[in-house]
């Protein structure tokens, strides 16, 4: 018998418990940067320097932290599950906690893409991982952070609307449903389709069907998560 396909989608809350900043915290990462300075086309057209260093620190600060138990558990439930991630997050603690299906809405911090050629990628050597504008790739083109700024579209958005859309069961971990694209991929969902949404303080849901709203962290959420899959 094929595995039920289980659809995730995680936002920010469920890296934060790994010790990764959220943007919109108040000690968050934008603190000490205006948004449209480093994340916005806009701004790496203005001063593509100050964008490298602000993606270069991330990095760093990436090195330093692990997958926490809700990563690692997500991964746990392919044992059970086709399950497919689609996040809105850039770092690669999905990855390193083992899931195989992950799709990146807004691009991969450990990546760089050319300035010229959107589709011509290519990884970041984990022992050299600042670029500056004049960093090139290996056939020569000028690189930029694979991230999707501001003011630009979001590539995967369709491929992950395909995967709602032939959910099984569909999860929501850790964003607050109000940063679309990725908050409108819910009404994707088949209708009958049971959806769970897992949040510390998760926002107002008044019209959507089949919601079962889990109030806690990721980690804890998760573990309740896996208790009501169970019952299905």
């Amino acid at each position: 018998m094929s595995k039920k396909i289980l659809v995730i989608s995680t936002g920010a809350g469920i890296s934060k418990e790994s010790g990764i900043s959220t943007f919109r915290d108040a000690d968050g990462l934008w603190e000490n940067y205006p948004v449209m300075d480093v994340a916005s086309a806009d701004g790496f057209r203005r001063n593509p320097a100050l964008v490298h260093d602000f993606y270069n620190a991330r990095r760093r600060a990436l090195f330093d932290v692990e997958p926490n138990a809700a990563h690692k558990a997500l991964a746990d439930l392919e044992k059970e599950y086709e399950v497919y991630i689609i996040t809105q997050n850039v770092d690669d603690l999905h990855e390193r906690a083992g899931s195989s299906r992950i799709l990146h809405l807004h691009g991969e911090l450990m990546k760089i893409r050319s300035v010229t050629d959107p589709d011509y990628i290519e990884s970041i050597d984990i022992a050299h991982p600042d670029t500056t504008p004049a960093t090139r790739g290996a056939r020569g083109d000028l690189m930029r952070p694979h991230i999707v700024f501001f003011q630009e579209p979001v590539p995967m958005i369709e491929e992950a609307i395909r995967l709602v859309e032939k959910a099984d069961i569909f999860v929501v971990i850790g964003t607050s449903l109000v940063v679309y694209p990725a908050a409108g991929l819910i009404n994707y969902v088949r209708p009958g389709i049971p959806i769970f949404y897992i949040d510390p303080a998760p926002a107002s849901t008044p019209h959507i069907p089949n919601l079962t709203v889990i109030p806690e962290p990721a980690t804890k959420g998760v573990e309740i998560l896996k208790n009501m899959l169970h019952n299905i």
